[in-house]
């Protein structure tokens, strides 16, 4: 499964737009400088008190759908 490293900084301000589904698509750059889109209702898994802070995971199908997302560290790039 392919996957793309992320760093995401979101407030609580700007998640509940993608929560309340203001915003249905999140898009960022990968650590490498791609940019990379994914469904904002899969930040409903990870969003805290405080937004949305660190390292993730992305990982697509074969066919580039975007399947889960997943923290893995803190910290800056």
């Amino acid at each position: 499964m392919p996957s793309i490293d992320i760093r995401l900084d979101l407030s609580p301000e700007a998640c509940l737009a993608y929560y309340e589904g203001r915003a249905e698509r999140v898009v960022t750059l990968s650590l490498d400088g791609r940019s990379v889109a994914f469904p904002a209702v899969a930040l409903r898994r990870i969003v805290g008190r405080d937004g949305v802070h660190g390292r993730f995971r992305l990982h697509f199908s074969a066919t580039g759908k975007f399947e889960d997302i997943q923290p893995i560290g803190q910290g800056g790039p």
